[in-house]
């Protein structure tokens, strides 16, 4: 008798963010095939949190540049426990249809006899930036995003500055990636943000612009998991506040002492009429995160 296949988003890594639908299949499921980022930190949270889960565990993460288990074992293994008689859970992190392969092993099943299912996750290219304050659009700074992988060539990649571009899987390309983007139409001033570890405890922002990003994080010796966004909605960001980007406009000769921040000057120009910005970035988790950034 064969089995049921599940490929389920785990989201970010946080377990408040997974679906009900992906919660019901992890609770329901016989074997879970889980990947390392975002799906292990869900699966241990809810396990802190009561949440019986009586599936085997089966690892299959991978790190950069070193996958123990090959894509076309993964596959492979999701047919035979499916056939197998049990209910299977592929758990990845973020989005199965979002730079995870979930079509891939979908397509390598259906091509077995086995039909399977997608419970759609939260993806990291959003709800990591918006832990920064970062919104990917925002009326009169951005009307529209791209997601990519840092891996792939980017010289194509549509619009300027006013076009956010969210890299994942970026940290070690950083460098060839930033000199590239800055040679076309961004320029070396468009603004960057890293922020890494999203939702876990390492939780740090680095803001620069394409002209100095990679010197920044090499600095502050920046790791992965991190979530790159590229373009002018980073200013909205309250880290931004005390970066000096190389377009930006010198302060009259009247103008008062006191220093204000970039966010309260979009707010004056009417950029931040939407406030969702308030919202997603609360005063405690913004002070906290400054203080990280020193």
């Amino acid at each position: 008798m064969t089995g049921t296949l599940t490929l389920v988003g785990a989201g970010p890594g946080d377990a408040g963010l997974l679906t009900l639908r992906a919660l019901r299949a992890i609770e329901a499921a016989d074997v879970i095939v889980a990947d390392r980022l975002g799906a292990r930190a869900v699966l241990k949270e809810l396990a802190a949190d009561g949440v019986a889960i009586r599936a085997e565990v089966i690892d299959v993460g991978k790190n950069p540049g070193h996958h123990p288990v090959s894509q076309t074992e993964i596959n492979a293994l999701l047919v035979r426990l499916t056939r197998e008689g049990k209910n299977v859970v592929r758990l990845k992190g973020g989005d199965p249809f979002v730079l995870g392969r979930g079509r891939e092993e979908q397509l390598y099943a259906e091509a077995e006899g086995i039909p399977s299912t997608v419970v759609s996750g939260v993806t990291s290219a959003i709800s990591v930036p918006a832990l920064a304050g970062i919104p990917l659009t925002h009326r009169g700074v951005a009307t529209a995003f791209t997601v990519a992988s840092a891996h792939d060539p980017l010289e194509q990649v549509p619009g300027g500055s006013d076009h956010t571009l969210v890299l994942l899987m970026g940290v070690n390309t950083l460098p060839q990636v930033s000199a590239t983007l800055a040679r076309g139409t961004r320029g070396g001033h468009c603004p960057v943000a890293i922020i890494e570890d999203g939702f876990g405890s390492g939780e740090r922002v680095t803001i620069g612009s394409l002209s100095d990003i990679a010197a920044r994080a090499a600095e502050r010796e920046v790791r992965n998991p991190a979530v790159i966004v590229i373009g002018d909605v980073v200013r909205l960001s309250p880290f931004a506040a005390d970066v000096l980007f190389e377009d930006a406009t010198p302060e009259p000769a009247h103008a008062p002492l006191s220093a204000r921040s970039r966010l309260a000057d979009a707010f004056d120009a009417g950029l931040a009429v939407d406030t969702g910005v308030l919202v997603t970035v609360p005063v405690s988790r913004t002070t906290h995160r400054k203080a990280q950034l020193s």
